[in-house]
């Protein structure tokens, strides 16, 4: 059960405006709690036990929204932007008083796995340096990739700027001129994977996210596309991090 809390901070953090806002609107009459119309701010209420309508809308509450999407490419990892399009364009009306961001970001080019969540909690725990929480990736390379490739790679790649990445696992699918690799790497340096095999004298020409720790890409959802993580997803990924 959830626990009791104002109603102010309630609808503020449904989405339905700053506290400022919400109190006008609770002050308005336009709230009313199990049929009753209410003008108390500070009432304390039971979302998960107690009808609460704003305008004769009941609000759905739920205090925390887990998204899996198979992010496209040409889309940022943003909350918002003026002139290009966000992952958070691509989130269904439903969701959009849950005030979600991405968890983690992907390359503008780069597709695949993408968390869109209100946990701040989680996000954190998650995208935390000290978790080495494991990132598994699909790569097209232009370059043929060998074994010294793997070797280096599990010893730590030194990067452009002297940064000497940790070791990373890399197992190559398909060699030759275009080969193929799946990657796991156990952090997060911006455009990491790219520079890591630019620093072997390749280059990435299609990156695609597959994993975040126990998540798995749904391979039904085609690029664009994001589903509700299911309980026993949720559960496998806070067990793993928290």
């Amino acid at each position: 059960m959830a626990r009791r809390q104002r109603l102010d901070r309630l609808l503020a953090n449904s989405g339905y405006g700053t506290r400022k806002n919400v109190k006008q609107i609770i002050r308005n009459g336009r709230v009313t709690v199990d049929g009753n119309r209410v003008t108390d701010n500070g009432m304390q209420v039971d979302p998960e036990s107690q009808v609460i309508e704003i305008d004769g809308e009941r609000l759905n509450y739920r205090e925390f929204i887990y998204l899996m999407m198979n992010k496209p490419q040409g889309v940022i990892s943003a909350t918002e932007d003026r002139y290009q399009e966000t992952v958070l364009d691509l989130v269904p009306d439903e969701y959009s008083s849950f005030r979600l961001f991405p968890a983690g970001r992907l390359d503008k080019d780069t597709e695949g796995l993408m968390l869109l969540t209100n946990d701040g909690k989680l996000a954190h725990e998650l995208l935390s340096p000290k978790k080495h929480v494991p990132k598994k990736y699909f790569a097209r390379i232009r370059g043929c990739v060998d074994e010294k490739d793997c070797q280096a790679f599990s010893e730590g790649i030194v990067l452009d700027d002297g940064y000497k990445t940790m070791p990373a696992r890399l197992n190559i699918l398909n060699a030759g001129e275009i080969s193929e690799v799946e990657v796991i790497i156990y952090e997060g340096k911006f455009h990491q994977v790219k520079r890591m095999f630019e620093a072997t004298g390749k280059e990435v020409i299609y990156l695609k996210r597959l994993e975040i720790g126990p998540l798995k890409l749904d391979e039904d959802l085609e690029p664009g596309c994001l589903r509700e993580i299911t309980e026993e997803e949720i559960q496998k990924l806070k067990s793993f991090i928290l």
